[in-house]
Parts: structure tokens; C-alpha cells; sequence
């Protein structure tokens, strides 16, 4: 075959080209590598101390993602499958008792307030035959609340007033300087650990030393209006003896004031007590888990025991651990551990959970 100079050309040029780009591209990769390596940790450090700042905004961009894949997929799982679209044919000849069961009554149409947890302060607008009380019970907070937060004096309520609703009973605060969790706290005769403990409450920093910044708002659950406070007294709950066990085998695990009860956002209990009071076993069982020096969650080093019926109870924020993992306790006797500050605290006490079924339950209905 006769040699052709144009082809030989243009091969060793592509080749040369070819060849060029595979290096400048190597080159640039190897630079982009060594310079994201300089700088990921400074990243890093940006994303771990705000992520409680970004919680909520990643939160709701996945949840639009989530909405918008679920509308651009709609009209091909309703082609696909069309169980998705047909309507439901109602079988005429059931059975009176079938009849029954699927009655409408005529509340049906009656609004509902939701229960779930809310996050933030909303506006409910008055409606004909509201009161302070029926809106109250409506929103599951106290009457008081909702004068507060509405600077109410009378009972009186107009149709079409619009009110501020808090997320749970208490008080909301425009933090000011030089202000910290625990003088807060004091302002409105409550418990620092309840403010750090609602779920929607956020933090300057890493949130781990309850910094706060001038003119946030804050929620202070069961706080009391510092002009109210001569009027209304905070009930105090103690926590009895541990070495009275109830007819069903279970005793609190340290005596001292009860300062948080269990709630939506905060499923256990809170028993204050001095640093390094000894903190007995709830009941009979066996140490399933212990948690030494580290974070774990905000519990700080902890305990949990199973009785092997199913229910566990939890110890949270000890100074240290006085069992080994397998070791067999004995309710009000067998001391587990001390009293700390060790995980998500501000103050010395124990956080208390029981656990039956893989849920968190009240403890107060096993130790009364």
C-alpha cells in the first residue's frame, strides 16, 4: 500500500494531542487533589460546629427533593399501575354491621390541631365560641401561657384576634447580653436543662456549651413571668427513697428533687442530686450495656440494665460506673454508678429512662 504523507500527519498530531490532554488533565487532577486535601479539614470544622444551624434547612430541602420526586414519578406509577388511579368502588350490599363500621359522623368536618411536636411560635386566629381555656386545651399548654405570650390581662377574646401560640407550656424570651442558659433560667424560675433540652432550641458554636447570641428567642418550657412569680408557685416533685420498692419490683434510683418530668421532647426523668451520690438499680436484672468517657448521644457515661422481660431501664450522665457488663443487680441495693455531669448537662443529676417494647416510656407509671 503506498504511503500517503497527509495521513501520517494528522496521526501524529492526534497522537501528540491525544497525549497532551491525558497529561494537562492529570496535572490538573493532581492539583485539585492536593489542594482540597489543604483545605477539607477548615470544611469540616464549619459543617461540625453549624450543624445545628443547618439542621433544619437540610431537613427541608430533602423534604421538597423527596415531594418533587413523588410528583415527577406520579403519572407513571398511575399508568403502570393503575391501582394507583382507579377509584374505589364501594360494595353496596355490605352487611348492617359493615355499614356501622364505616359510619361518618357529623364531626367529621370539625378542625383538629395536630399533636405532633411543633418547632416554633405560630399565629392561631380566634374563632366564634374560643376562650382562653378551650385554646389552651386546643394547643396542649396552660392558659397562663397563652396570656403571656399575648400580653393578655382579661378573658375577653374577639372573633378574628390573632394570637401567639408557643410549641409547650411556658414562656418565650428574646435573649439579651451577657445572658447565659442558667440566668435565664433563674429569670423565670425553671430549670437550665429544660431550655437546653427542647429540641428546637439552638445554640451558638458547637451547641455543646450552650452559647447564646443577642436577640435570638428562645423557649423556656415551664417558665413562669417574673410578675407572676410572687402568684404562682413551681410544684416540686422528689423522688423517694430508693430503698422503698414498689409492689411491682421498681424504685427510683436517687432521692432528690424531680427538675424535668417526661414529656414529648424529653422522654425520661430528671432527679437532682450532689456530685457523687450513689445511684442504685431501678429493679432485679442484669447490666446489658455500659458506656464510659464519651459523648454517646449527649448521655455521657451511662447504664442500661434489663430485667429479661422485655423492659430496660437507663442511667445518663454519671461521674462513673460501679458494675461490669453481665453482672446481675438488685433493685434499690446494687449501687451503678455516681451522680455527674458527663454528656449533654448542665448541672449535676441523673437522666432516668425506661424502655419496654423498643420504646421509651413514663417511668412514673412503674415507680408509683
Amino acid at each position: 500500500m503506498p504511503h500517503i504523507p497527509g495521513v501520517s500527519y494528522v496521526t501524529r498530531e492526534v497522537t501528540e494531542f491525544v497525549s497532551f490532554l491525558f497529561y494537562y488533565s492529570r496535572k490538573k487532577t493532581v492539583a485539585f487533589s492536593v489542594s482540597f486535601e489543604k483545605n477539607k479539614n477548615r470544611l469540616v470544622k464549619v459543617f461540625i460546629m453549624k450543624r445545628g444551624k443547618y439542621n433544619r434547612p437540610f431537613l427541608h430541602l430533602t423534604t421538597m427533593a423527596v415531594l418533587g420526586i413523588g410528583v415527577m414519578i406520579a403519572p407513571f406509577l398511575a399508568d403502570t399501575y393503575p391501582i394507583f388511579s382507579k377509584p374505589t368502588t364501594l360494595d353496596l350490599t355490605a352487611s348492617a354491621e359493615q355499614e356501622e363500621s364505616i359510619f361518618v359522623g357529623e364531626e367529621i368536618f370539625e378542625t383538629e390541631i395536630s399533636e405532633k411536636p411543633r418547632d416554633k411560635v405560630i399565629t392561631y386566629t380566634v374563632e366564634k365560641g374560643d376562650t382562653i381555656s378551650t385554646i389552651a386545651k386546643k394547643f396542649g399548654i396552660s392558659e397562663n401561657t397563652v396570656k403571656w405570650a399575648n400580653d393578655l390581662t382579661e378573658d375577653s377574646l374577639s372573633i378574628g384576634d390573632e394570637l401567639k401560640i408557643l410549641p409547650v407550656t411556658g414562656v418565650l424570651h428574646k435573649v439579651l447580653a451577657d445572658e447565659s442558659i442558667h440566668s435565664i433560667a433563674k429569670k423565670y424560675d425553671t430549670e437550665a436543662q429544660k431550655i437546653a433540652d427542647f429540641p428546637f432550641n439552638e445554640f451558638a458554636g458547637n451547641g455543646e456549651s450552650f452559647a447564646l447570641v443577642e436577640g435570638q428567642l428562645l423557649v423556656i418550657p415551664d417558665g413562669i413571668k417574673p410578675s407572676e412569680q410572687p402568684y404562682i408557685k413551681r410544684t416540686v416533685y422528689l423522688a423517694q427513697n430508693p430503698a422503698q420498692v414498689s409492689a411491682g419490683g421498681y424504685t427510683f434510683p436517687v432521692r432528690g428533687e424531680i427538675s424535668q418530668s417526661y414529656s414529648w421532647f424529653h422522654r425520661g426523668l430528671d432527679i437532682v442530686a450532689p456530685y457523687g451520690t450513689p445511684i442504685v438499680a431501678s429493679h432485679n436484672g442484669t447490666v446489658v450495656s455500659i458506656n464510659v468517657g464519651s459523648w454517646d448521644g449527649g448521655y455521657g457515661t451511662n447504664v442500661w440494665i434489663s430485667t429479661g422481660d422485655g423492659t430496660r431501664s437507663h442511667y445518663a450522665h454519671m461521674s462513673g460506673v460501679n458494675v461490669s457488663l453481665g453482672q446481675r443487680v438488685i433493685g434499690g441495693q446494687t449501687t451503678i454508678g455516681w451522680i455527674g455531669m458527663t454528656g449533654r448537662t448542665t448541672g449535676p443529676h441523673v437522666h432516668f429512662e425506661m424502655e419496654r417494647g423498643g420504646g421509651l416510656i413514663n417511668p412514673l407509671g412503674y415507680l408509683q
